[in-house]
């Protein structure tokens, strides 16, 4: 466990697993002077180990709960874990977060603990910022593979479906994954999303498997690696082998690591 020190000043923490490596910590402070104009904070790193023990994260989250200077925080690779075993030290929780049950930030507000899950709006944001407007409209047969069945690719599933994209939206989405307990947890929580969009979640323990679900793919399809492999563990969900389809868009999620993807 963390050795937890009262905040001696306006303090967000990160909450991950090598949070030392991760560019947010040289990025936040002069983000937060210059672009948000806020003096005197800080950003620091809390590591625990991936699904780690429960006890971890409600110590975790009741140290920000209980440390007053202690603002809030951001949550990586614990999303799941963390509000299983902490959702009952949360007053509110936000749509999404109810939705995925996930967490990805956490705020306090008059006295209040938050839990937001901000996936669906960030990964929404970095999308439109590569994917061409009205690509699915434009190429039909153009089909979504989300590697692994995380968070991330729950997020990304309810963006790509959301009521307002109207027929721009993609006709499947395979959610592709190790285990098949996340796989069903996924099947689950999207149940509401298909309407407009097939869904297909495939059980693929190796990444060979995962090369023969890419190859099968329509030209323009998208894929995006949405596991941790790479980042928080080395290796690549797909071989050296595997073949992407034509004019493919490939999105590696991971942000630092080898990123062999």
């Amino acid at each position: 466990m963390p050795n937890f020190t009262p905040a001696d000043k306006r303090t967000i923490y990160f909450i991950g697993v090598t949070t030392e490596k991760s560019s947010i910590m040289r990025v936040f402070p002069r983000w937060a002077e210059e672009a948000l104009g806020l003096k005197d904070v800080c950003i620091k790193g809390i590591d625990l180990p991936i699904h780690g023990p429960r006890e971890c994260y409600r110590e975790t989250v009741a140290f920000i709960r209980d440390d007053p200077l202690s603002e809030g925080a951001l949550v990586t690779t614990h999303k799941l874990d963390l509000l299983n075993a902490c959702k009952d030290m949360f007053d509110v929780l936000d749509p999404y977060a109810e939705a995925l049950e996930e967490i990805s930030s956490i705020s306090k507000k008059d006295g209040k603990l938050i839990g937001h899950a901000k996936d669906p709006i960030s990964s929404g944001l970095a999308l439109e910022c590569f994917v061409p407007e009205n690509h699915w409209i434009d190429h039909p047969e153009a089909e979504v593979l989300l590697l692994g069945a995380g968070g991330s690719s729950l997020a990304m599933s309810m963006y790509f479906t959301r009521k307002d994209h109207g027929k721009n939206v993609p006709k499947k989405i395979t959610i592709a994954n190790r285990s098949t307990p996340r796989l069903e947890d996924a099947k689950a929580k999207l149940k509401d999303c298909e309407k407009a969009t097939e869904f297909a979640f495939v059980h693929n323990p190796t990444p060979e498997g995962n090369d023969k679900t890419m190859e099968a793919l329509p030209p323009y399809s998208l894929v995006v690696n949405a596991t941790g492999l790479g980042k928080d563990a080395p290796g690549s969900p797909i071989t050296d082998n595997g073949i992407f389809p034509e004019n493919a868009l490939v999105w590696e999620i991971n942000y630092r690591g080898e990123l062999d993807f």
